[in-house]
């Protein structure tokens, strides 16, 4: 039985224990004590021969429905957080070019008021678009690599370990981490612009998507879209690992103590508690990712020449161990809504299409 088909006929209970599109082996034992057994076995001939018309077919739907409902949930969670994921990068990048005293008086309200009356309410949303552009190949390419390690680590890992509680953990976690340095490697310059335009105030240097990337391109060359690729790497695997693991281990503890609690409810409570222990844990790259994609913006003089330990220890220096947290509140504001959306928003997506593809 192919995970589609368990969303379909199991209703929303089989949509939460297959995340993803793939079944743990729990979640399969579960659904076959779920289904009565005698059914299938009166027409024993012409089952087989609907398995093998039916099952390229729906490997097939299911590989579109996990790109589409990937790239629409990131987009969709990126746009609903847009303010307060613009706020978090000001935060971020203000101890490059500001004066220490006066980073200590900053305050998310008066950011928030500055922007509003310095550039206007729709200025919450700059850089929203390419965030976009970045978020629906990024969040595709994700969710499907990590269904794919994950698979390819649970054959790898045998029928032995199946039922381990450990060895899930261990696929949760590395199949993640990959999916994540899959997905920012190949969007990478995306987030680069994305993070310029952003962080943009009253002076404009940056005017679009297209001129940033000529801009960029003819000022400091190709290698330049890839300013902080080393932090982004190094941050992205453990983030996104630590997400999913910390997701499907919180689910399935959820599932075992309350079954008949709403899919939707376990996803949006899951997925925000899972954002919060990843961006905890990582935020400190984040800021150095951030920084690093900055250097030299807008024909700036360079700040960090010591690569990417030593920006960790210039920054800790100048600004104190607290300085690689700064802009973590708007992130903690933003983490909830924003993965919550971003895992709910999949799982809906993938029972609708899955409904409609069964229909036609």
């Amino acid at each position: 039985m192919n995970a589609v088909g368990v969303v379909v006929e199991g209703g929303q209970r089989a949509l939460s224990s297959a995340h993803g599109g793939v079944l743990d082996s729990g979640s399969r034992s579960f659904l076959q004590h779920q289904q009565p057994q005698p059914k299938p076995q009166p027409q024993p001939p012409q089952q087989p021969q609907l398995k093998k018309q039916r099952l390229n077919p729906q490997s097939q739907t299911g590989t579109v429905q996990q790109l589409l409902a990937g790239g629409v949930a990131g987009a969709f969670s990126k746009t609903c957080t847009a303010p307060l994921g613009r706020l978090t990068i000001l935060f971020q990048v203000q101890g490059m070019h500001a004066d220490v005293a006066a980073l200590s008086k900053a305050s998310i309200w008066h950011e928030a008021s500055r922007i509003v009356n310095e550039e206007g309410f729709r200025a919450f949303w700059k850089g929203n678009l390419v965030t976009i552009a970045h978020r629906l190949p990024y969040s595709s390419v994700n969710f499907y690599a990590y269904e794919r390690y994950k698979s390819m680590l649970q054959s790898i890992l045998g029928e032995n370990s199946k039922g381990s509680a450990s060895a899930d953990l261990c696929v949760h976690f590395v199949g993640g981490g990959m999916a994540g340095i899959t997905a920012a490697s190949a969007t990478y310059p995306l987030d680069l612009v994305r993070t310029r335009l952003a962080a943009q105030r009253n002076t404009v240097y940056y005017r679009g998507i297209w001129h940033a990337f000529h801009t960029i391109c003819r000022e400091e060359g190709f290698l330049g879209l890839y300013k902080g690729l080393g932090a982004t790497l190094l941050g992205v695997g453990p983030s996104i690992a630590i997400s999913f693991s910390v997701y499907e281990s919180l689910r399935s503890f959820w599932q075992s103590q309350r079954p008949n609690d709403a899919t939707v409810m376990v996803s949006l409570a899951c997925g925000s508690l899972s954002g919060i222990a990843s961006s905890t844990a990582t935020f400190p790259l984040d800021l150095v990712r951030r920084r690093m994609q900055l250097e030299g913006a807008g024909g700036r003089a360079r700040i960090y020449n010591c690569g990417l330990f030593g920006t960790f220890r210039h920054i800790v220096r100048t600004e104190g161990f607290r300085g690689l947290y700064r802009g973590i509140l708007p992130e903690y504001y933003k983490v909830v809504p924003s993965v919550g959306i971003v895992f709910m928003t999949y799982e809906t997506l993938k029972m609708l299409l899955s409904q409609s593809s069964t229909r036609d």
